[in-house]
């Protein structure tokens, strides 16, 4: 005993004063005096006179950090310091620290479990990155305990590792921060990468008291070669009972103190099916529906995935299905496909023989067809034929990636008439490409160049002169018809302080116009970010130039009216410009 207490000294005095990859952050005050933003990032105002009186520090070496904040004759909680957590200014969009309190958490609650049925554009989902993850106290009724749990969740759920990282750079203490690194370090296991993932221990300080972590830890400093602070760790791990047999068992192999380990595969986490993996002799793991999603990705990034009977058909559909939950690489089924023997008479009269054949075959027969073939028309027949069979086993996210790929390459240009459009509907384009160029058009209002303004971020006085020209012009044409988008377009023109002419009476054009009842209600109720998330459900799957003109309308005011222009400019040049 006395031996063990002495080696637990030792190592504690060793762990002091060597150099600890892990470094306690400073506390940042991101709101503090900047000469360029808006009043309210100098002093939140509760009511009449309850103010916000900043307590934490300026680091000179980051920009943005936790917020410590004491509420002084506030109705909150006069008696406790409360702390913000986020990732984003909300001055940057014109929100502040107070942009939830007049929303009731189940209201917030509602709208984020409805936007998660979806997938959001790109636009939703940038909008709804920027509400979310500002700095903010929580809606009523939540504590900040859940409020970082919904965060965390949120950017775990959308894989967002690289959001992840910021919010624990700049923010020093919250719940679940154990599950937040956790979630880092599994994500670079699973990539293969552990030289990665020992980099995301940074971030582990002493006030985590986590094993999973404390092992991780451990098993980087052997891989990084020091095994003396492997072995101190370890005993202390030891020493305070947060190990386990299958942990000490491998580590003790791999530190060379065993010379023999336990062949069985231990699936519990990631971290142990990785040790097993590369302790265990010859290793092989045949994964089932049951297997974890991290485990899967972990076995196609390391090559472990191997098929050696390609009669197994079970365990083929097992790999198809892992690749439609998007679990392992498509290109793995495509090679199983390739690898599967037919005779030459089966390949030369596949078109006729594969409705004969189970599915699996069906797919694989034709796959070899689609590779043997020459002529583009076969292959462009059968590119859509193996679409259907994939479709018809609910496979289709397997092959769409692949299917336009193909199609690009061949282009539909060079193909029979009667697949031209179809073969347009199936490539997947860069969305910026889909978008298109601009091509400014000043007979249409809200497509002439004016919009430069927004796009290109034109000068004031030129787009003035612009402006002024284009409208004389418009107001001889007897026939011009003034549209949604043309009045969205005045409407943000005249709140960014451009003069509009005095017989352009604008305000009667809007009386056309519906605006939700219920959305105009969250203004008068001072709800500007629960607005922006309802917007966003509003746009939801769409870009905003996919909206009809209406609703772009009604959504562009909505914004100038709660001077959130930020948000509004990113719907502005969605949904305005003509593109080709």
């Amino acid at each position: 005993m006395k031996l063990r207490s002495f080696r637990l000294l030792l190592s504690l005095l060793i762990l002091i004063f060597s150099s600890s990859s892990v470094l306690s952050e400073e506390k940042i005050d991101i709101w503090k005096n900047k000469k360029d933003k808006t009043k309210n990032t100098e002093n939140i105002i509760l009511d009449n006179k309850s103010t916000i009186d900043v307590k934490s520090k300026l680091s000179e070496k980051k920009d943005n950090a936790n917020k410590l904040i004491k509420i002084e004759n506030s109705p909150l909680d006069t008696s406790k310091e409360m702390k913000v957590f986020g990732i984003y200014d909300p001055a940057d969009y014109n929100f502040n620290l107070n942009m939830w309190s007049s929303t009731k958490a189940e209201d917030v609650k509602s709208s984020i479990k409805r936007l998660e049925k979806i997938k959001l554009s790109k636009t939703s989902s940038d909008i709804f990155e920027n509400i979310l993850l500002s700095f903010s106290y929580p809606p009523k009724g939540m504590t900040n305990s859940e409020f970082v749990k919904l965060k965390l969740n949120w950017m775990i759920n959308n894989n967002r590792s690289d959001l992840i990282e910021n919010f624990l750079s700049q923010n020093d203490e919250f719940d679940e921060k154990s599950k937040a690194v956790q979630y880092l370090v599994d994500e670079n296991i699973a990539q293969a990468n552990i030289k990665a993932g020992c980099e995301k221990i940074k971030f582990i300080d002493t006030k985590i008291k986590d094993s999973y972590l404390e092992k991780f830890k451990i098993y980087c400093l052997v891989f990084d070669n020091q095994k003396s602070k492997a072995q101190l760790l370890l005993d202390l791990l030891r020493e305070q009972n947060q190990s386990d047999p299958f942990f000490d068992d491998k580590i003790d192999f791999i530190l060379g103190i065993s010379k023999k380990t336990s062949s069985k595969i231990n699936e519990k986490n990631l971290l142990n099916f990785y040790l097993s993996s590369i302790t265990i002799e010859n290793f092989k793991y045949e994964p089932t529906k049951k297997t974890k999603k991290e485990i899967w990705k972990y076995l196609n990034a390391a090559n472990l995935i191997k098929l050696e009977d390609y009669s197994d058909k079970k365990k083929i559909k097992d790999l198809e299905l892992a690749a439609q939950l998007g679990q392992i690489d498509e290109k793995i089924i495509f090679n199983i496909y390739k690898q599967m023997p037919f005779n030459l008479n089966t390949l030369i009269n596949a078109k006729n023989l594969y409705q004969t054949l189970d599915k699996i075959d069906a797919r694989a027969l034709i796959f070899q067809k689609y590779l043997l073939s020459e002529e583009i028309n076969s292959k462009v027949e059968y590119l859509f034929l193996l679409e259907d069979l994939f479709k018809q086993d609910d496979l289709g996210k397997v092959f769409v990636e692949f299917l336009s790929d193909r199609l690009e390459e061949i282009g539909p240009e060079n193909m029979p008439k009667e697949f031209k459009e179809l073969a347009e509907n199936r490539i997947l384009r860069n969305k910026e490409l889909l978008v298109g160029k601009v091509k400014y058009n000043d007979k249409v209002f809200h497509q002439s160049k004016i919009i430069k303004f927004y796009i290109e971020g034109i000068q004031d006085k030129k787009i003035q002169k612009d402006l002024d020209k284009i409208l004389k012009k418009i107001s001889k044409n007897k026939k011009y018809f003034y549209s949604a988008k043309d009045l969205a377009l005045l409407e943000s023109l005249s709140k960014d302080g451009f003069k509009l002419p005095e017989n352009l009476n604008y305000k009667d054009l809007k009386n056309k116009y519906n605006i939700p009842k219920n959305l105009i209600q969250l203004i008068e109720k001072n709800q500007k970010a629960f607005l922006a998330l309802k917007i966003v459900e509003i746009i939801g799957e769409d870009e905003p130039h996919q909206l009809d003109p209406e609703t772009v309308y009604f959504v562009i005011n909505l914004l100038n009216e709660t001077d959130l222009i930020k948000i509004r400019n990113k719907v502005i040049i969605s949904a305005l410009p003509q593109r080709v």
